[in-house]
């Protein structure tokens, strides 16, 4: 019989634009939807470049692991969909600063290029993140 799925919803990042949960739980495994870079209080997009995109995409997913009882050092897998390659850069060192401090082994990842995002977002990131 296969686990049980547990939702995990956060008032912290924003509601979801679709039928779909922020996250779900099986075991010991949490999987997130992908996030964009909406402002949960707003529900718009933010301001800015990819800079600012990425840094509230990373706040909304923290805002879920936080909410499931995790955090980023938790996480051992993302996907990284970008509507432009040559935002790697500017993308990655902020990737970096959350998710690959010094100290912390790196998730594996994963990182395309699309030709279209929700809300026209400059960058999209799914995580999965294992509970100890």
């Amino acid at each position: 019989m296969p686990q049980a799925k547990t939702i995990i919803s956060t008032s912290l990042a924003p509601a979801a634009i679709g039928p779909y949960s922020h996250a779900v739980r099986v075991g010991d495994t949490l999987y997130t939807s992908g996030q964009v870079a909406l402002d949960p209080a707003t529900g718009a997009i933010v301001a800015g470049g990819i800079r600012e995109q990425t840094t509230r995409v990373l706040d909304n997913l923290a805002a879920v692991l936080a909410e499931a009882g995790l955090d980023l050092a938790h996480v051992v897998k993302t996907t990284v969909f970008l509507k432009n390659m040559a935002d790697f850069a500017a993308m990655n060192e902020i990737y970096a600063r959350y998710l690959a401090p010094e100290g912390v082994v790196p998730p594996a990842r994963s990182t395309v290029e699309v030709a279209r995002l929700p809300k026209d977002a400059l960058v999209e990131i799914e995580l999965i993140a294992i509970h100890p």
